[in-house]
């Protein structure tokens, strides 16, 4: 009887989960993909896990679940920081997040067959991720710079004018700008609404998904010249639709290509080198005029809670662990204004 119950115990342990669990990953990973993420997860969740899932599927897709160790997942996860792992021309490897991004995706799966009663153990608990680079300094136009930015745009074609400006004074991430239509902007509060996102699928190309967090959604107060800019590209696209008639392809967006269909998301970034590098002027790419807009925010002396509403952040932790450094550095130049203006005599060592 006690050997009958020992290996009863042991086929209640074991048994049924390494019958079920004997699948190669890509097989079952694809079944993740249709039974879960395409009915529980937003667009840009999706497109993410379809631009990992190819590299994963080479590394792992062949080997079956219940037999795929924390090594080899190890292995590949080293692979990625890697010189050459990002496959474009600079030969660096994959940021630390990005390679966080990896591991927390097979780790999804693998969490899924768990919740299936399939597997037991999830060997991505045991990977360990390269450092983040938590103290890298955000690279960003000076004050100086981005005065010349603002100077050489005059020259800019209308909406390139009104895109970087609405990324410079409102701080907005790439995939807002792209999603904003003329009804987000109230002409007499001098106010826009973030409402949704544009963002790129390969599936689907361009697409429209809601914005990055709930917290995302929010209404900004923005300087009057903006909306009179804005105005005038309303004027501008207007006679680009009668000019094209039929052909016109309506979405509501403020930036369009030239058909009136949603512009693409790299276009404002090929525009922005291109135009950087005939002005002679620093090239950090766009989102470094969100960077530039919460530095300025914090040596203007707003707070945290402040500045992390006007970003959008779900949590001010995020703001925070972005921009220490910059606080600090605020904090300090505070402390020393405030010493210039209350000079004291006490507590120094008389002659």
């Amino acid at each position: 009887e006690l050997n009958r119950q020992m290996v009863l115990f042991d086929e209640e342990c074991r048994g049924s989960s390494l019958t079920d669990g004997h699948i190669k990953f890509e097989t079952f990973a694809r079944q993740w993909m249709s039974e879960y993420v395409e009915k529980s997860l937003g667009k840009r969740t999706q497109a993410s896990y379809a631009y990992m899932s190819e590299r994963i599927y080479a590394a792992l897709g062949h080997l079956y679940m219940d037999k795929i160790t924390p090594r080899q997942i190890q292995k590949f996860i080293n692979s990625l920081s890697e010189p050459g792992a990002n496959q474009t021309k600079d030969g660096k490897g994959l940021s630390p997040k990005s390679v966080k991004n990896f591991l927390s995706m097979i780790s999804a799966v693998f969490a899924y067959a768990i919740k299936m009663g399939m597997l037991q153990y999830n060997p991505c608990r045991a990977v360990t991720l390269p450092p983040l680079d938590t103290g890298k300094e955000k690279q960003c136009y000076t004050m100086e710079e981005a005065q010349a930015f603002l100077d050489a745009l005059v020259d800019a074609p209308l909406r390139w004018q009104v895109f970087f400006a609405l990324a410079l004074f409102g701080g907005f991430r790439r995939e807002e700008l792209c999603g904003f239509e003329f009804q987000d902007f109230d002409f007499d509060q001098h106010t826009v609404s973030v409402r949704r996102a544009s963002i790129y699928t390969p599936a689907a190309g361009t697409v429209t998904t809601p914005t990055k967090t709930v917290k995302s959604r929010r209404t900004l107060k923005l300087p009057a010249w903006i909306f009179d800019l804005v105005k005038k590209l309303r004027v501008e696209q207007a006679r680009q639709r009668l000019a094209l008639g039929d052909q016109w392809k309506e979405c509501g967006r403020l930036f369009t290509r030239a058909d009136g269909s949603p512009m693409s998301l790299d276009q404002p970034y090929k525009w922005l080198r291109s135009f950087c590098k005939e002005k002679k002027l620093p090239f950090y790419g766009i989102h470094q005029f969100r960077h530039l807009n919460a530095s300025l925010l914090i040596y203007n002396g707003e707070d945290v809670r402040a500045v992390s509403a006007a970003l959008g952040h779900s949590q001010t932790s995020t703001t925070l662990n972005i921009y220490a450094h910059t606080f600090e550095t605020a904090q300090a130049r505070a402390c020393d204004a405030l010493a210039d203006a209350l000079p004291v005599k006490f507590g120094k060592k008389q002659a």
